[in-house]
């Protein structure tokens, strides 16, 4: 499948940027954004980053957005965004949850919407549902159906605890596509006296786990890897 996908808004610290809370919306939705990315293409898909960091005004970025999505044909647009608006800095047991908006019940990326509600819900938020707008400019003015995720709230302490980017972006991928990035499982340690001769100390056999393109996720990768008790490089190609 081909999409477009890009975080909402400019910046953390530039003008029209997002929410701000317990966490940033602009510093959490790139988060996800290239995660997002990263996965749809280590599966195989095709996809364009259409975010902007450099425009003048709400409208200004709006239009940037939408102007780089529809220099693409694409199956999906997929806009990345965190909510606020539950002021629940305190916590109070409860995640206010997930949403996302399409442009109408009728619109193709609905499905897409209700999947993704649901297996970010699967992590412990609370599916919120689909939402329709006719009025959100990239819902409205890109060629493409187009999806747009409010992820969780930045201003609620239990959804902030919850969220993880890495898990987040997954949950958005799998919705999207039904498709998960694999990971190596651990072998089991041989019992005494059944283990496996060493061999040739000159030869080396390298397993792969994934190749990224953005470095930050080829570390997190690497960090969950020797968290497990396996060696792991990072090799640049």
């Amino acid at each position: 499948m081909r999409f477009n996908v890009h975080a909402g808004h400019n910046p953390a610290g530039k003008v029209a940027s997002g929410a701000v809370g317990l966490i940033n919306e602009s510093t959490e939705n790139r988060k996800v954004k290239e995660e997002v990315i990263s996965q749809l293409r280590e599966l195989g898909h095709t996809v364009y980053d259409c975010t902007c960091d450099n425009g003048t005004g709400q409208t200004d970025v709006l239009q940037k957005i939408v102007a780089r999505c529809n220099d693409h044909d694409v199956d999906l647009d997929v806009s990345i965004h965190f909510n606020s608006g539950a002021g629940d800095q305190a916590g109070d047991g409860k995640a206010t949850g997930v949403e996302a908006y399409v442009y109408s019940v009728s619109s193709a990326a609905k499905v897409y919407a209700e999947k993704i509600c649901q297996t970010v819900a699967g992590l412990g938020f609370r599916n919120r549902g689909v939402k329709y707008s006719t009025s959100l400019y990239v819902l409205k003015h890109t060629k493409a159906p187009a999806v747009l995720v409010e992820c969780c709230f930045v201003d609620d302490k239990d959804d902030v605890e919850l969220y993880d980017c890495q898990e987040m972006a997954a949950a958005i991928v799998y919705g999207i596509t039904g498709q998960r990035i694999r990971e190596s499982e651990e072998t089991a340690p041989a019992a005494p006296g059944e283990e496996t001769p060493v061999g040739d100390p000159k030869e080396l056999y390298r397993v792969q786990t994934g190749a990224y393109g953005v470095k930050e996720n080829a570390e997190a990768m690497k960090a969950r890897l020797q968290e497990a008790g396996f060696d792991a490089v990072i090799v640049k190609a």
